[in-house]
């Protein structure tokens, strides 16, 4: 099993551009992964090539379609999509959020292991942080709906800011739910190489 050649053959089947060093990263974080998961159970998926799939690809795409330098990932669990992010984006920074300890200790030894110095991992529920300034973009890949990622997160944008909504099918029920001062920007149909089924970023806004 050779993860190296494996991402950068679906790396290649994108736009993104990955230099070596970041593809090393990448794998380097999946093998801590594969290692920690045996343990502490963070993930379902076992097989680190369906890792490189399902959570690495899978986080990565997104990246071109985020705005700002400065981001909090809720309910990160092993750090998925900030992770990913973080490596493909070494100058934006990433607070990854979770209120497990055994998800915060992991994150910590990648950010130690990998020298991550863009990367925050938190212990706390998202309702209790207050950041120091409001961040440029809410991600969510976990939340279980669109409404409960703005009710729990609505503290940590202001209105120049973003929530980004990472969903598998196009949520319309979810978006015609949705609190009237909240908007939707944009919605984008992402493919990711390998990957069965549909995934979607929305991107939304508090109305001024």
């Amino acid at each position: 099993m050779d993860l190296t050649s494996d991402l950068k053959a679906l790396i290649a089947k994108t736009d993104l551009n990955l230099s070596q060093q970041q593809i090393e990263k990448l794998v380097g974080y999946v093998e801590l992964l594969n290692k920690w998961n045996k343990a502490y159970n963070l993930t379902s998926v076992r097989d680190p090539e369906e890792m490189l799939v399902k959570h690495i690809l899978d986080s990565l795409v997104n990246g071109p379609l985020l705005n700002g330098e400065n981001f909090i990932d809720v309910g990160t669990g092993p750090g998925l999509p900030g992770i990913p992010l973080a490596i493909m984006y070494p100058e934006k920074n990433f607070v990854l959020l979770d209120s497990l300890g055994k998800r915060v200790t992991f994150l910590k030894q990648v950010v130690y292991q990998l020298k991550l110095e863009n990367v925050t991992p938190v212990q706390s529920r998202v309702e209790k942080y207050t950041p120091d300034v409001p961040f440029d973009g809410v991600l969510s890949r976990a939340f279980a709906s669109i409404e409960d990622m703005v009710t729990w997160c609505r503290h940590l944008i202001d209105e120049n800011g973003r929530f980004y909504a990472l969903k598998g099918q196009y949520p319309k029920e979810e978006l015609a739910a949705m609190d009237k001062d909240i908007e939707l920007v944009a919605s984008f149909t992402l493919a990711v190489p390998e990957l069965i089924g549909e995934r979607h970023l929305i991107e939304l806004k508090k109305s001024k």
